[in-house]
């Protein structure tokens, strides 16, 4: 089967966690993974700005080794991102910001990955709220 996940929450609640192991256990049971979409504050996954405590979890870090392993599409929601300051080089440039903070392995979309997320795959997850 095909899937996509689509996360609404931030890197610090359960259900990010969850759906970190829910894309791996779908690529061990040999599902398609073909693309993540980060939504709403889900946004905060692709900020390279991230620096949780020592003992806690990279969640930006482990999704980018995630996405390159596995080879899979990891979107930010262009508007929850510009909204909430996740700023490629492109964007920075376009507002006059100064720096931008869009992590490696992630890209700023509409929701129009969302749409075609839902449409190629035989399911869409959600996670969060």
């Amino acid at each position: 089967m095909i899937f996509s996940l689509a996360i609404y929450a931030t890197p610090s609640v359960q259900s990010s966690d969850s759906a970190y192991r829910f894309a791996n256990a779908l690529v061990a049971h040999n599902h398609t993974l073909y693309r993540i979409f980060f939504y709403h504050d889900g946004v905060y996954h692709g900020s390279q700005l991230n620096t949780p405590a020592q003992d806690e979890v990279d969640h930006t870090v482990r999704w980018q080794q995630f996405a390159k392993q596995h080879n899979v599409d990891m979107v930010i929601c262009i508007a929850s991102g510009l909204r909430r300051g996740i700023l490629n080089s492109k964007e920075a440039t376009r507002y006059e910001k100064s720096a931008h903070n869009l992590a490696e392995g992630f890209e700023l979309s509409g929701l129009g990955q969302l749409v075609d997320a839902a449409v190629y795959s035989d399911r869409l997850v959600t996670f969060g709220h």
